[in-house]
């Protein structure tokens, strides 16, 4: 069914998504393109795409399936530029991890009888560094990987099929496949993973402020800090993107934990200190 794939963007999850392919059994053809030319020659060299491409719209018009591995902005950008050249008979889907002006943009240019079906999809998976150089075939081994397509929206028997053999090689690469209604998707993301980015940041930076040029550092700071700040090094050219496609979600759960902060400032020597770590205890064995 799908016999040509082009991975447009070839950081950390193009690559990935292209290694984890050929994991699984993937024959067909798999072309790459990517802003970076290194990072394309690097996707090339480590075997996860097997050709590289100077133009996205013409190695999108040339296959059966387009992923978009790009930034947000870059992907609703040539999402603009393929609804006027792709066709019936061929799917575009995305990684993107805002799913509402994404899947908006896919209702309003894709997914007509002439057209190609568009797939909005999110992999619950990454790292906090990219590049190709990390591209990894078991990155999506048991995670989560989100749809939030309306299946009305996809006219014709061809786009469909391409939709479910697509869904069906997210579940060869080892992904659970969700579907979720988009808003509901940036709500609970906005939690769940942009509330922990955002997190990691403030504390990283804080700390850079602080205690930053201490020569204790290395060795008062353990495991605990080393955990907490891992998302400190994530590129603020990915998470720029998320921030302005997800503001009013992710400004409703920092002003919460701007809250909850305050609490715990004010009951630091009071019995609500204790019914807090209760509380935390209770979310991480239920989880």
């Amino acid at each position: 069914m799908i016999e040509r794939i082009a991975i447009l963007g070839t950081g950390l999850l193009g690559t990935s998504v292209g290694l984890a392919l050929r994991a699984a059994g993937y024959r067909g053809a798999i072309a790459g393109w990517n802003r970076s030319a290194e990072g394309a020659q690097t996707a090339l060299k480590m075997g996860a795409i097997g050709e590289i491409v100077g133009d996205p719209i013409a190695a999108a018009r040339e296959s059966d399936v387009t992923l978009l591995s790009v930034p947000i902005y870059a992907s609703l950008d040539l999402m603009e530029h393929l609804s006027g050249v792709l066709v019936c008979g061929q799917l575009v889907t995305d990684v993107g991890s805002t799913k509402k002006q994404i899947t908006e943009a896919a209702g309003r240019l894709f997914n007509t009888p002439e057209r190609a079906a568009f797939l909005p999809g999110h992999p619950m998976a990454g790292k906090e560094r990219g590049g190709a150089e990390l591209g990894d075939a078991s990155l999506f081994k048991g995670a989560v990987w989100l749809f939030t397509d309306d299946s009305s929206w996809v006219r014709s028997a061809s786009g469909k099929r391409l939709a479910e053999s697509w869904r069906s090689w997210v579940s060869a690469i080892g992904s659970r496949v969700i579907d979720i209604d988009a808003t509901r998707h940036d709500e609970m993301v906005a939690w769940v993973s942009h509330l922990p980015q955002f997190v990691a940041t403030a504390l990283s930076a804080l700390l850079e402020d602080e205690v930053g040029d201490a020569p204790e550092l290395r060795d008062v700071g353990g495991r605990a800090l080393r955990e907490m700040t891992r998302l400190g090094a994530s590129p603020y050219s990915m998470w720029r993107d998320i921030a302005h496609t997800n503001t009013a979600a992710i400004e409703r759960a920092l002003f919460a934990l701007e809250q909850r902060l305050a609490h715990l400032r004010e009951n630091l020597r009071t019995p609500g200190l204790r019914e807090e770590f209760e509380r935390a205890n209770k979310f991480r064995k239920d989880f």
